[in-house]
């Protein structure tokens, strides 16, 4: 049998696998059901994880990998005022001991969150945080900007008072787009505008309880310039957050327990800091994810699982219906082999057509949480061709079975029963 004539039976048997299913609408569509719901739990389960782990990747990144992250831990004001008897606070102090004490530290910047009540332009106004920033802060955030420059060092050498605005900032403060050399007042302090960051992706901002920095919507300046010049509360940290860039080949939390334990020295033992690793967040973001994909896997297998069962079923119901028409077959030539493809075919049409409406539905079911729970998707060619194998794989295991059973009927006892 050339390759020609063998495709050519095969495309006849899935046609009249197709004939079979219109003739059987409900009965096919109940069976269908178990494939549905197995495939769409797949590929939705799937797409959320896969855009939980991009944007995970994206916090990360914007904190930085290899970097160490050292936050002042807020507290209640009678608390903050117990701590201050043995603790200053986070402050550029700490900066100086961890560089001088702590080799493996090879960049820093740091940056204190301001309180701010009037933040407006001549064309507008805004709500962006305004937050002081030492010129490293760019490079070790993974920043860019689309226009006009960065804070530089000669900006905190002078007290500059200049401003870098986020995107979303930019907007409110100048909506008809020409920023750069512009007026911004912030409380009561007038600040020149020399860049603009650009437009990034938008992330959540926590990840496993940490905050981000959200730049869209934040105003950037000099730090000097927020310590000399704006208002800051006698008991606050003098720095809101430092961040470390560490050498290659260090651990990261090697370096993390180091630097904990200078500063908690330093702060009299008040652990009025959190020293945050983001390696390690990423890697209890990837240990939580695959604790949802596993509940997730054993859902749609189970839904898999009955709507193979449903396959087999039907097929089983098929062959008594066709009995006759098996016997005729095999009166006419046909081997069993011919049956047991046959049936077996229509099995797998059954399993794919499943699989199909269950991708389509997946993919819906995955825009649906992403709009109400607000988790990010992504769509993989990987889930969606895994899927749908799957779905051949369990069509091909459940119909085996009446398959074999069909091929095996006596030609004579089938052309005698009714």
């Amino acid at each position: 049998m050339t390759s020609n004539s063998l495709w050519q039976e095969y495309w006849q048997g899935v046609v009249q696998a197709f004939a079979e299913m219109r003739h059987h609408k409900l009965r096919t569509a109940l069976t269908l059901l178990g494939m549905i719901f197995g495939v769409g739990a797949v590929i939705a389960m799937l797409s959320v994880g896969e855009g939980a782990q991009k944007e995970a990747l994206k916090m990360i990144e914007s904190m930085g990998v290899r970097n160490l992250v050292v936050d002042s831990r807020p507290m209640s004001p009678e608390a903050q005022k117990a701590v201050r008897e043995h603790s200053i606070g986070l402050s550029l102090q700490d900066v100086d001991a961890i560089r001088d004490t702590l080799p493996f530290v090879t960049q820093w910047s740091a940056e204190k969150p301001l309180s701010t009540y009037s933040l407006f332009s001549t064309a507008g106004s805004s709500d962006a945080k305004v937050v002081g920033v030492t010129p490293s802060y760019f490079q070790l955030s993974a920043l860019r900007l689309a226009s006009g420059r960065a804070i530089d060092g000669q900006d905190e050498l002078h007290f500059a008072q200049v401003a870098v605005l986020g995107p979303e900032a930019a907007r409110s403060l100048f909506p008809k787009g020409d920023v750069l050399n512009q007026l911004i007042k912030v409380n009561h302090q007038w600040f020149k505008v020399i860049g603009v960051l650009a437009q990034g992706e938008e992330i959540k901002s926590k990840i496993e309880g940490v905050k981000l920095g959200g730049e869209r919507n934040q105003v950037f300046i000099p730090l000097s310039t927020a310590l000399k010049k704006m208002h800051l509360e006698p008991l606050d940290d003098q720095l809101g957050r430092i961040k470390l860039a560490l050498a290659q080949g260090v651990e990261p939390s090697l370096a993390a327990a180091s630097v904990n334990h200078l500063l908690s020295r330093r702060h009299g033992g008040e652990q009025d800091f959190d020293v945050v690793v983001p390696a390690e967040l990423l890697a209890q973001h990837q240990r939580t994810q695959n604790i949802f994909n596993i509940v997730m896997a054993c859902v749609a297998g189970i839904s898999l699982l009955v709507g193979g069962i449903g396959i087999m079923n039907i097929m089983l119901a098929t062959i008594l219906e066709r009995t006759g028409e098996i016997g005729l077959l095999r009166a006419l030539g046909a081997r069993q082999r011919d049956i047991a493809r046959q049936f077996l075919l229509e099995s797998v049409v059954i399993s794919a057509t499943g699989g199909v409406i269950g991708i389509v539905m997946g993919m819906l079911l995955a825009l649906v949480i992403a709009t109400a729970a607000g988790w990010p998707v992504a769509w993989s060619l990987f889930a969606i061709l895994l899927s749908l194998g799957v779905c051949m794989a369990v069509g091909i295991g459940f119909g085996l079975y009446p398959a074999k059973k069909a091929a095996r009927l006596d030609p004579i006892v089938a052309l005698q029963r009714d």
